[in-house]
């Protein structure tokens, strides 16, 4: 019922005068943030260099378009392709450490794609790459109109979100939360540990590029801000202020910050990180789970207690 809310709100959305562009770059952030999610929040694993993967794929899928007049669909594919094949490379050397040392891993071969990015000819150095058209879908369906770029971006959204609720509650997603809760025991039932944190790997660094992929067609640039270290700690701040291990939280927690850039960026400047970091403070401190986290844990307390009545009355 909430989900089938929430899904008539998005078609509704841009018909009750929000601005289509802003929906659309909020999309791209919540799917980046579940992809985070998928990693964090039902397997245990903290990257620190999750923009790597966002970026690049920025890069590829802007670099098809612009160089090579290829179409839409097929150049976030390759996007999402190159983001797999660099995910299967970190991942296969980051996943051999666990704890402080694999998020230290993901930060250092991030910061080597930075570099690599800001140094390659085709990426434009520091100028990023500009002009990128949206071009059509299936060689018929404009998408230089907003609302049917918005449309695009949404179904895509939509699509994504129950591909990582699918996973989760697989057999597959079992397993990564007896990963995540206890790693040595599911060594011990037998389970192929490192096989399954590598398959999660290549899974969130696609995702994640995926989103980076449809930042660039829709806003039309990719930026070398995207594969910044500021990127990847934006994405960690918006899947625990949501809620890491929650559906809805990271979905949650990349529109409060994105909002909040949208909004006071204009008014208070370079400022609007002093205070989304303050919000985030203040969210460690005092709902610790997040914001869904703590609403569902909430819930089922009132519920715990309720049918604890129902049974001793």
């Amino acid at each position: 019922m909430f989900y089938g809310v929430l899904l008539v709100l998005g078609l509704m959305a841009p018909w009750l005068g929000i601005y289509p562009v802003y929906l659309m770059t909020l999309y791209c952030y919540a799917i980046f943030a579940c992809a985070f999610n998928l990693m964090l929040g039902f397997s245990g694993m903290l990257s620190f260099g999750h923009a790597a993967y966002f970026g690049f794929s920025s890069y590829i899928t802007a670099h098809l378009i612009t160089q090579y007049s290829l179409n839409t669909v097929m150049s976030i594919l390759l996007g999402v392709a190159a983001s797999s094949v660099l995910g299967l490379v970190i991942g296969f050397i980051a996943i051999r450490r666990s704890g402080i040392y694999f998020a230290m891993i993901t930060l250092a071969l991030a910061q080597l794609v930075y570099f690599v990015c800001l140094q390659a000819s085709f990426t434009g150095g520091e100028n990023g790459i500009q002009g990128v058209s949206r071009g059509e879908v299936f060689h018929w369906i404009s998408l230089k109109n907003d609302l049917v770029m918005y449309y695009f971006v949404f179904l895509i959204f939509v699509m994504t979100f129950l591909f990582i609720k699918r996973i989760v509650n697989s057999p597959f997603g079992q397993v990564l939360k007896a990963i995540r809760e206890n790693e040595s025991r599911a060594c011990s039932l037998g389970y192929f540990v490192e096989r399954q944190k590598l398959l999660v790997f290549v899974l969130s660094a696609s995702l994640a590029g995926l989103a980076g992929s449809l930042k660039c067609v829709v806003l039309g640039f990719a930026a070398l801000s995207d594969v910044l270290q500021s990127t990847s700690g934006e994405v960690i701040l918006m899947t625990m202020l949501g809620g890491a291990g929650t559906f809805f939280g990271p979905v949650l927690g990349a529109g409060i910050v994105v909002t909040l850039q949208d909004t006071l960026s204009d008014k208070v400047g370079s400022w609007v990180t002093v205070i989304i970091g303050g919000i985030f403070v203040l969210c460690v401190m005092t709902f610790r789970k997040g914001i869904v986290g703590e609403a569902q844990s909430y819930f089922n307390r009132h519920a715990n207690k309720t049918n604890s009545s129902k049974i001793h009355p």
